[in-house]
């Protein structure tokens, strides 16, 4: 890999980047045949690092898990890109393919309504709209994320075939494939809309055209800014825009169809009776929509943090009450400004505290080092990542690099059959004894590898060390939190192996 490949760390969802960061390896003789896999890798000698060793294993390490620092680095190889069928695999996920279907079904529908073939669209496209828009809330929103992680949890984890449960994996984190299509769909049932009174305007009222062009702008605006470009390069624009848009947009859906549903076309008279309004379709729907937009803002608490600075790239926050693994938390100084969110780091629900890592990207995590607040506003009500599904695997790989790390720990602290890989650069000395002590604590040397970069004088082969675990460690699954070029690499690597493997997702 390039030495920005693994060094860039975690964006383990899409308001997160990573920090580069690593610590010693460590493995025992018992380990995953860890003496071979490492034995293999260029420039490196098995030999071993004492001051480690003794603080993870109350037993002295055997020869054989034994590793020290060859002067001379090893060689950087040029990797060779997969090809290209299973570079179209992988890019044509589950969420491109929800995305797919939901677009393809509306645009049918859109086409017979435009053709006059299906009426039905014609008399009630309010509903249309409204559907798909509730239904793109609807996947984003944190309660019922959770309730869809709970039940697929709960009722299918280790016993079912583990194709279904990967596909109940891959389902779950590709939601937002749903969210983007019926987001897009329900804009062009609006533009349709607005065209129809358009070209029915002397049967409609000018207040109804004017409120459906303002709805339409508004949407426009806001599904513009979630593009993925503005999401990754311009966090901030996305958060204001985004959300007061929507807002906005939501607001003026209201009046939208209220003012449609109130104006009589056969007497071209208002019609202030409320019992009317409230029996359609398009009422309930934006009932709905408003529902599932509040919830998560009546959860917003203003709590009180400690924050620890291990390093100038890296903040370590503490909150109090532990967390289930596999959750999120969004963050914020103010109450309804952007937030952005990282993954938490718990020993369990019982414990007294949880913490996220979050390395300095911009100017928001810059502020948490230059000026450590001792309040910040968070959502009590997190939402699910990919690793709230690892309950439905018998034993798995959690692989992350530098600040990734976030959202891989949890999974590992919690369930002995997670073996965790994390590589970086420095990674003691750059994330402190908060971290470092959660891991010897927890995790013994027959379940870890921890790879500092900077101590070996280069990276390992990584697709080499992550087929060697995968197979001693016997392994149905493997978790994978990188930069975009380091998940790229690793995610093609282990397709063309036929290793099932979910890494860091990129909303297209």
């Amino acid at each position: 890999m390039s030495s920005s490949t693994i060094d860039d760390a975690e964006k383990g969802v899409p308001d997160q980047y990573p920090v580069a960061v690593s610590f010693p390896m460590v493995h025992s003789a018992s380990s995953v045949s860890a003496a071979g896999t490492l034995s293999s890798l260029p420039s490196l000698e098995i030999v071993s690092n004492p001051k480690f060793s003794e603080k993870v294993s109350p037993c002295p390490p055997s020869p054989s898990s034994r590793l020290i620092l060859n002067t001379i680095p090893p060689k950087k190889v040029l990797k060779k890109r997969a090809g290209r069928w299973v570079r179209f695999q992988l890019w044509f996920n589950t969420y491109r393919k929800f995305f797919t279907i939901v677009m393809t079904f509306n645009l049918v529908g859109l086409g017979l309504a435009t053709a006059n073939i299906w009426k039905y669209p014609r008399n009630y496209t309010g509903a249309f709209v409204l559907g798909n828009l509730l239904f793109a809330i609807l996947m984003r929103n944190e309660l019922f994320g959770r309730f869809l992680y709970l039940i697929i949890n709960t009722l299918f984890a280790k016993w079912t075939p583990l194709s279904f449960r990967l596909g109940c994996t891959s389902v779950l984190q590709h939601l937002g494939g749903i969210h983007s299509g019926c987001a897009t769909s329900g804009f062009l049932w609006l533009i349709f809309r607005v065209v129809t009174i358009l070209i029915h305007h002397k049967n409609n009222h000018d207040a109804v055209l004017v409120t459906g062009v303002i709805t339409n702008l508004i949407v426009g605006i806001s599904i513009a800014s979630a593009f993925p470009w503005v999401r990754n390069t311009h966090h901030n624009v996305f958060e204001r825009h985004h959300r007061f848009m929507g807002w906005l947009g939501l607001l003026s859906t209201w009046i939208f169809v209220v003012l449609g549903d109130s104006y009589d076309l056969q007497t071209h008279a208002w019609n202030p009776d409320g019992f009317h309004i409230v029996r359609q379709q398009d009422f309930w729907f934006a009932f709905g929509m408003t529902i599932f937009v509040l919830i998560p803002w009546f959860t917003i608490r203003e709590v009180k943090v400690d924050i620890e600075i291990p390093s100038p790239k890296v903040a370590i926050i503490r909150f109090e009450r532990g967390m289930q693994q596999g959750l999120l938390a969004r963050i914020s100084r103010s109450s309804i400004m952007e937030y952005h969110a990282f993954g938490i780091i718990s020993e369990g629900k019982h414990a007294k505290e949880h913490y996220l890592i979050c390395g300095v990207q911009g100017d928001f995590t810059q502020s948490l080092v230059d000026d450590p607040p001792t309040h910040l506003w968070t959502r009590q009500l997190k939402f699910a990542g990919v690793s709230n599904t690892s309950t439905l695997y018998k034993r798995g790989i959690r692989v992350c690099t530098g600040t990734g790390l976030g959202a891989a720990l949890s999974t590992c602290l919690q369930n002995p059959n997670w073996y965790l890989i994390w590589i970086g650069s420095d990674q003691e000395k750059t994330f402190g004894p908060t971290i470092s002590g959660l891991i010897r604590k927890h995790l013994g040397p027959e379940r870890v590898t921890l790879w500092d970069s900077k101590a070996r004088g280069g990276r390992p082969d990584t697709m080499k060390l992550i087929k060697e675990v995968y197979k001693t460690w016997n392994a149905e699954v493997i978790f994978i939190t990188s930069n975009f070029q380091g998940n790229r690499e690793m995610m093609e690597g282990c397709k063309e192996a036929g290793i099932p493997a979910f890494g860091t997702l990129w909303d297209f």
